[in-house]
């Protein structure tokens, strides 16, 4: 991140900063006092404003953190020191010719430093809506991905993961989805420089991540930032002796609530009722006309079955070990950062590592230049595999895994079902994905006069992969086939970011002034090939050698590229330290739009109003904090895919007189040559308070986002050739709330508590279409979120009282069936008339609770997380063969004569089953006990002398959840890698 400071002086009371009346007759002789400033930790401060107090007279320290000052020749002379994030402090000049200070951090929370968009201010001079959470805020929650630790804890982002597979991917969206057809993620910027891959990122390297929501703080990345922005800063070197710090982790991760299959019996009396409702089964002694399958019928007299999900689902493992080293002289400072983490999930052959080296340096070259370098390289190899459940969880259990002789059977008793335990076994499945990805950046930074810095940075991102599988003819997907099929699929992506940062800062009497300027410039290219072929010539070959294979053989390539070019502007103003402003215009131009519609302009406004600092309220004891805030502005959308003003070409078969010949049509999508930018336009109102001398502190902020010309693909009718096209149509709104609190609880010599409390409600929903209605073929309602669940209501089950009823419906129906509501009571259910919008995977409100409690040695981190009112599609509550022919889920309880229950309808092997997608949705709403995290922190008299610090902790993730279901709803109805809860032990030392 290119950190320009923006400063401003403490003041007191107004009376206090009028400049003298005899100023102005001040004499300034060539009394010239020279000096170093420092933090803390003894590193030089660049930026601090030096002040003769009671003058304009002034100068700002340079890199080093070297100053020089003119002074008056006699009478007391006071110098004032001010910087974010630091008290001020007034020094005495005396007869010194040479100062020398170290400020101390501050401790007011509104003093904090926060990370904004090429910048950074002091909390109390923000203008937009930004939460902030620190490096030792995301280490509280193991994860292979940081955002999965931020889960609750930044207001307004809603953050769930995907799956329990090892690295499954964490989605987020901030306030909302904007976009239907285009890109709805947050903008990453890792130390300056764009980087969409956040996993790789070990939390110990992080020092904050900032999350920007308002237009006024992402107007200045303008496109890129209409779905918010995630700043992620890492660790610097410093001036002191090599510090080490060494962190690890290891435990066991375990499924939670994951329903289990029927078992032998549950199984066998499904099957029965199916076949009694058709007529055919009356009692046991119709069996064998079931279970027509000898071996089958044979291994239910035996008993013989498998339960799949204990064959399959094992504890998994995970383990993390980092090592970072800081040091550095007044010139020189470097961080170096090696790391190994390791996951084994709960299948086998599901296994991720991921090795990650870092790497940041700066130099103070001269007193105006200093240079720098971050960068990062991560390494992964992961095993993957399709995930057995699906099938194991429908199949019949019955049968053994190995014959008599101990053989594994690959094929189950009805002898065309492969058994989902055939991947597991030796040389039948292979796949594996090689990643390398290497973020460098290094900057230039010049403070070629007092008040102006110049930075320039250049980033490359480079990315490569190869995703290699193998299947045998033994494989769960090769088993029909009777031939084994290997893939072998590359890419590579390279991005390149230089960002041209200058910011002029100067205060004058009770004026503030920052000025940013940025040119900048986004390229990415990427290529891709795929290759495969069926009847590997060897299996000991695996992947590697595809021109053996004796069949199939198919080979694809691809390359893209676009481009992005930006200049923007950003003015922060304050008057008297308390009345704020900050204005930011950004022209972008995009690759990916129409000739004529490239370019757009994103400007944004926002006010603050330090309300505390009103003479009027000095008198109010214990507020620490009240600022009222408000900004409106404009972020866009272009494309996620580079060619949607073209028609590309698209190659078929085609053959003449039986010769084969090369012949090529026009895509489906066809080309918009007038394709141009979707809009998002925020408002925002926010308020900022502090009382009881700042033991309690929080912010609520409501803010309104309108988002036109959507990028939305448009059907077309078929007699046109094609089928789609992207178009500049339809509109959504988003607005909320959003509330931050922070207090601390108790705060005695040994005993701390402190809180945290967030809480967000959005409302999602589309204004506009291009039908000027509902699209129901896509799902799409206006006044409704983007993504719904519509289909029939379902009111029960109709019963044997109800019989005369159900016959009259139409269609018929008899007892013992789904029923459901009858939208517009005309006595018929059709799909037009009668199916509603049930509800959304969007919740209604999130929020999170994270207390920590602090006595002598001993901490204890405690975290509740909550999503509230989604609606998910459960494919678990809807795993119900109906027809008897398959298993199903553990426990349905299922319509009979002699069990008129309402849940799900009798099974019947005749099939005919009506609205049984009805039988998925369920209220998702969850409350979940996050994190349980308890450490001690060991005596330094217990510790050797090379050793500063060492702290053991045992924490427990997602360790129970409070919910209606019997299946974790967090990443919404799929049943596929289930979740886990996860149980470690770690260690952090400090030498």
């Amino acid at each position: 991140m290119a950190t320009c400071p923006s400063v401003s002086l403490a003041r007191g009371s107004d009376e206090a900063n009028e400049w003298a009346a005899s100023s102005a007759a001040h004499s300034f002789a060539d009394r010239v006092i020279t000096g170093f400033v420092t933090d803390e930790k003894n590193e030089p401060l660049p930026g601090v404003t030096v002040v003769v107090k009671s003058t304009k007279q002034g100068a700002t320290t340079d890199i080093a953190g070297k100053f020089q000052v003119t002074v008056p020749e006699t009478g007391e002379v006071v110098l004032t020191f001010s910087y974010i994030g630091y008290k001020s402090q007034d020094i005495v000049v005396g007869n010194r010719k040479t100062i020398t200070l170290a400020l101390a951090p501050a401790t007011n929370a509104v003093d904090e430093v926060v990370v904004i968009g090429y910048g950074a201010v002091r909390k109390k001079d923000l203008t937009g809506a930004v939460s902030q959470l620190k490096g030792e805020e995301l280490k509280e929650i193991p994860s292979a991905n940081v955002l999965e630790a931020a889960q609750g804890k930044i207001a307004g982002a809603d953050i769930t993961r995907s799956s329990g597979q090892t690295g499954a991917a964490v989605n987020i969206n901030i306030r909302g989805n904007r976009s239907i057809g285009g890109n709805n993620s947050p903008l990453i910027i890792v130390d300056g420089i764009q980087y969409n891959s956040l996993q790789d990122i070990n939390a110990n390297d992080i020092e904050t991540m900032d999350v920007l929501k308002d237009a006024s703080s992402t107007a200045i990345y303008g496109s890129r930032g209409s779905n918010g922005v995630i700043l992620i800063t890492t660790k610097k070197g410093k001036s002191s002796k090599p510090e080490i710090s060494f962190n690890t982790y290891a435990g066991v991760s375990e499924v939670t609530m994951y329903p289990k299959a029927m078992d032998l019996y549950g199984y066998r009396d499904l099957k029965r009722e199916a076949w009694r409702a058709a007529g055919v089964w009356k009692s046991p002694a119709d069996d064998p006309a079931i279970f027509t399958n000898g071996a089958e019928y044979q291994a239910l007299q035996d008993g013989v079955w498998t339960d799949f999900q204990d064959e399959l689902i094992h504890n998994g493992f995970q383990q993390d070990y980092q090592v970072g080293v800081r040091a550095g002289t007044d010139r020189l400072k470097g961080y170096v950062s090696v790391d190994y983490f390791n996951e084994k999930g709960i299948l086998k052959m599901d296994e991720l590592k991921r090795y990650t080296g870092r790497l940041n340096v700066d130099f103070i070259a001269t007193d105006w230049l200093k240079v720098g370098l971050q960068s990062q390289l991560t390494y992964y190899n992961q095993g993957v595999r399709r995930d057995p459940l699906n099938q194991a969880n429908k199949i019949s259990p019955l049968g053994p895994l190995y014959d008599a002789n101990g053989n594994f059977n690959f094929i189950m008793l009805d002898g065309q079902t492969a058994s989902p335990l055939s991947d597991e076994q030796p040389n039948v499945f292979k796949g594996q994905v090689l990643t390398t990805r290497t973020l460098t950046n290094g900057y230039v930074e010049l403070t070629p006069v007092q008040g102006l810095m110049i930075r320039s940075t250049l980033g490359v991102n480079l990315s490569s992969a190869r995703d290699g599988a193998y299947m045998s003819p033994k494989s769960i997907d090769r088993s029909l086939s009777g031939k084994s099929l290997a893939t072998y699929n590359t890419s590579n992506s390279r991005a390149i970011n230089w960002e041209n940062v200058a910011t002029y800062q100067r205060e004058f009497g009770k004026h503030a002034l920052t000025v940013t300027g940025i040119a900048s410039y986004l390229g990415n290219t990427s290529d891709n090939a795929a290759a495969s072929g069926v009847n590997q010539l060897l299996p000991s070959q695996l992947f590697y050698a595809l021109g053996s294979a004796t069949e199939e053989i198919k080979i694809n390539s691809a390359y893209s590229q676009n481009n992005l070019v930006s200049f923007a502007a950003r003015v922060n103003y304050a008057f008297r330290d308390r009345y704020l402003l900050t204005v930011t215009a950004r022209e972008d131009g995009s690759s990916k739009l129409a000739v004529g519609n490239k370019w757009t302009f994103f400007p944004s406004a926002a006010l603050a109003w330090r309300i505390v600092d009103e003479p009027f309220m000095q008198g109010i004891k214990g507020l620490t904090d009240l600022k009222l805030r408000t900004s409106y502005g404009v972020a866009g959308n272009d494309p996620s895919g580079p060619y949607a003003t073209q028609t590309t070409l698209t190659r078929i078969a085609f053959g003449y007189d039986d010769v084969p010949y090369p012949a090529y049509t026009f895509s489906r999508n066809v080309g918009n040559a007038a394709l141009g930018w979707e809009l998002s336009y925020t408002k925002n109102i926010g308020l900022d308070v502090g009382v009881f001398n700042g033991r309690l502190a929080g912010s609520i902020d409501y803010y309104d986002t309108r988002t036109r010309d959507l990028l939305l693909d448009r059907g077309l009718p078929p007699t046109t050739g094609v089928t789609t096209v992207k178009q500049n149509i339809g509109r959504t709104r988003n607005r909320g709330v959003e509330v931050s609190l922070t207090s601390t609880n108790i705060k005695a010599k040994d005993l701390t508590w402190t809180s945290t409390l967030t809480f967000t409600r959005n409302k999602e929903e589309i204004t506009e279409l291009v039908t000027n209605g509902n699209d129901v073929g896509n799902g799409w309602f206006i006044g409704q979120p983007i993504s719904v669940h519509y289909d029939y209501e379902k009111l029960g089950i109709w019963q044997t009282n109800e019989a005369d009823q159900a016959a009259k419906m139409q269609p018929t129906q008899l007892p013992g069936e789904i029923k459901v509501k009858d939208q517009n009571g005309d006595g018929k259910i059709d799909a037009i008339n009668d199916r509603i919008i049930l509800g959304s995977p969007r919740p209604k409100w999130s929020g999170g609770l994270d207390n920590t409690v602090r006595y002598k040695g001993f901490d204890l981190n405690f975290f509740i997380y909550a999503r509230i009112g989604q609606m998910i599609n459960s494919d678990r509550s809807a795993r119900f063969d109906y027809q008897g022919i398959g298993n199903s889920t553990a426990g349905l309880d299922y319509w009979t004569p002699e069990n008129p229950t309402n849940a799900y309808p009798r099974p019947n092997k005749n099939g005919g089953g009506k609205y049984l997608s009805t039988l998925a949705y369920q209220n998702g709403s969850f409350g979940r006990i996050r994190n349980v995290t308890i450490g001690y922190n060991f005596s330094k008299t217990l510790l050797p002398k090379a050793i500063s610090g060492v702290r053991l902790y045992v924490t427990g993730k997602n360790l129970y959840t409070f919910t209606k279901l019997n299946y974790d709803p967090e990443r919404g109805g799929g049943e596929s890698f289930p979740m886990t809860k996860l149980y470690v032990v770690g260690l952090n030392a400090t030498f």
